[in-house]
């Protein structure tokens, strides 16, 4: 039988990538409240160009440092402009939203994109997803109608902006998942950030002088450079330390982390803005996070009990 236990991830790795998962957890919310402070005088269009902007040229020294290529292969053109374009949708969803709803109510709502994902894969990439799987993922959803009601009562239709973040972050999931396999991480994230801010540029250039209050350019002021830099800078420091806890330790380990970053940024909404989620919103987040934590369990369980040999044919771990 083939030796598996030198390609298993060592206990350092695993504690390595464990870190930089919990690190990801504590720097991803600072984005938020960076483009949230920026959002009270500059348009979410420039806030979401500035957070590409900013990514692109961070990444530009390490590729050089590297020695690595920004050669992209042609069969990889169009998942990787799809790739910008979903997160570079996501984005701009979440910061209009947060501009008026607390950080803890707009992420949990985002946090049924791991929902949608295992949905798509059971019904229509014909992934082999069981019952309690899938009752788990509606358990899910009703916890995000626990965290909307209230914030519809109170925002409006604005409350329902997070649900496109979440569609677009899961498609951004799927689209990562076979990218990921091809491409160094820091050249991802480089032509990510690159094709992102291509996007916006002429967007806001068109935009200038129309008034809009979404996509019409000002000259930032004051500390407003300062949270636009932020938002880019948490944003990438964020989501390089997740990619690198990824290739270190095994997805079925970290993703339980992940739900970390709700209480973080609860702590965080409520230390800079004073928000707290009510009553109503506190019981959906843990709806949310219970089911999040038990569709992993079972998705552990079912990775446990059948593993493929060197031959392909399946049989029972032990």
């Amino acid at each position: 039988m083939t030796n598996t236990t030198s390609s298993a991830p060592s206990t350092d790795n695993i504690l390595t990538g464990v870190s930089l998962m919990l690190g990801f957890c504590l720097t991803a919310p600072l984005l938020d409240v960076a483009a949230k402070l920026a959002s009270s005088s500059v348009p979410v269009g420039q806030i979401t160009a500035a957070r590409f902007i900013v990514q692109c040229a961070l990444m530009a020294p390490f590729i050089a440092s590297l020695g690595l290529s920004l050669h992209v292969a042609r069969g990889q053109w169009l998942p990787l402009i799809s790739r910008a374009l979903l997160l570079l949708f996501a984005t701009f969803c979440f910061i209009t939203a947060i501009r008026v709803m607390p950080l803890a109510d707009a992420l949990a709502i985002v946090f049924v994109a791991p929902f949608i994902v295992l949905l798509f894969g059971k019904f229509y990439l014909g992934e082999d997803v069981g019952p309690r799987r899938i009752g788990a993922c509606m358990v899910g959803f009703v916890g995000v109608l626990f965290v909307i009601q209230p914030s519809f009562a109170a925002f409006g239709v604005v409350a329902l902006i997070p649900l496109g973040t979440a569609v677009a972050f899961a498609f951004y999931i799927l689209v990562t998942r076979g990218l990921s396999r091809r491409m160094h991480p820091v050249a991802l994230q480089f032509h990510t950030g690159l094709i992102a801010s291509l996007f916006c540029t002429p967007i806001l250039l068109l935009a200038q002088g129309t008034g809009s209050d979404l996509f019409d350019p000002v000259w930032p002021t004051g500390i407003a450079w300062l949270w636009l830099f932020g938002a880019g800078f948490f944003a990438t420091v964020s989501h390089m330390m997740m990619t690198y806890a990824l290739s270190l330790a095994p997805s079925a380990t970290l993703a339980p982390l992940q739900y970390f970053e709700l209480p973080v940024a609860t702590v965080f909404g409520y230390l800079v803005f004073h928000d707290f989620p009510n009553a109503l919103s506190l019981m959906g987040i843990a709806i949310i996070i219970g089911a999040g934590l038990y569709m992993i369990h079972r998705e552990r369980i079912t990775a446990g009990q059948l593993i493929t040999d060197s031959y392909g044919v399946r049989v029972k771990s032990s």
